[in-house]
């Protein structure tokens, strides 16, 4: 096949301006690079998928397969979306090259930040429940990343936009981000010689046999599930100290402090010792105290600024959700 034109945007830069719903299917915005030519006698009654990607051997089968089944593929002017279809030879064939969703998430979305220090080289903000902090699959937009390119413009020169910790997307609280390079690696360099102290509050299940102790356990992938994380045998080192602050009808208020920070950790080391979070479903807690989101929040943060290195303390009160569940358990 010969590719008869190639009009249109570049499809490899992401487009630009805000979309609310980049990554929702056929939430496309285009204009985007058309590519298209005659079937060959040589791949008549080829699947159309095949085709496909001989005409744009660039991307991935599965995402053309996903173009496939969005409609921007043609043939003989009409849509064609079936992947295993065979084709014809001369037939026309068009397909319209709408970038992956991966390659279309690193752009600015304005967004209401929570922010409760910044200057030149600091930002430390207060995430709200609900906000995924890293583009990744199924949230390729609305991410905080999105937002901090478009809260200020060095953000688009740094890695990750200058995110040098993450919260989950369901953990409320207070994070820091580097806004310049040389903060970015100063904080890099604190946190893994643990000069950052970061405290949790968490509702977790049960009453504590100890009102003290901590948790060091490796952790790592689940054998058992790909989004888990696990207590195994090969994972990184993760030390966890446990405070129990309270109890009430089967449920404690415990601070918890992060001298490593693993995926999931605090949830991961609690519910290896019997008591995961409250409405934590991956790690089998159970909704509780009006709570439909993990019951886990980072209420306070410790560091040296990562340029003037003078000592920066931020607590960040509880959202309603939280505060209210908090109350039935502590009294206060």
């Amino acid at each position: 096949m010969v590719p008869a034109s190639r009009e249109g945007a570049d499809y490899r830069e992401p487009p630009a301006g805000d979309d609310e719903d980049a990554g929702a299917a056929g939430a496309f915005d285009g204009p985007f690079e058309t590519r298209s030519g005659r079937i060959g006698s040589a791949q008549h009654g080829e699947r159309l998928d095949k085709v496909l990607v001989a005409l744009a051997p660039e991307f991935s089968r599965s995402h053309l397969q996903h173009l496939l089944e969005q409609g921007h593929v043609q043939l003989d002017g009409c849509t064609a979306d079936t992947a295993s279809r065979r084709v014809r030879g001369g037939q026309w064939l068009q397909l319209e090259l709408v970038p992956t969703d991966e390659s279309r998430a690193f752009r600015p979305q304005a967004m209401p930040l929570s922010i409760l220090f910044e200057d030149d080289h600091l930002l430390v903000l207060d995430k709200p429940a609900g906000l995924v902090v890293h583009p990744a699959p199924g949230h390729w937009s609305g991410t905080l990343l999105n937002g901090l390119l478009a809260h200020h413009g060095a953000a688009a020169t740094l890695p990750r936009a200058g995110i040098v910790h993450r919260l989950d997307k369901d953990t409320s609280g207070v994070m820091m981000v580097g806004k310049s390079l040389p903060a970015v690696t100063a904080l890099v360099r604190d946190i893994a010689a643990r000069d950052v102290h970061r405290r949790y509050l968490a509702l977790v299940e049960g009453r504590l046999a100890e009102r003290q102790f901590t948790v060091e356990a490796p952790i790592g992938r689940d054998p058992a599930s790909r989004i888990r994380m696990a207590v195994v045998a090969g994972g990184r080192p993760a030390r966890t100290d446990v405070q129990a602050l309270a109890e009430h009808e089967g449920i404690s208020a415990v601070s918890c402090t992060l001298h490593t920070g693993r995926t999931h950790q605090i949830r991961v080391h609690l519910a290896s010792r019997g008591h995961p979070l409250v409405a934590d479903a991956l790690y089998g807690g159970k909704p509780a105290l009006g709570l439909s989101r993990q019951a886990l929040h980072a209420t306070e943060l410790r560091l040296a600024h990562p340029l003037g290195r003078q000592p920066l303390a931020f607590d960040c009160p509880p959202p309603d959700d939280f505060a209210q569940a908090w109350r039935q358990v502590s009294g206060r």
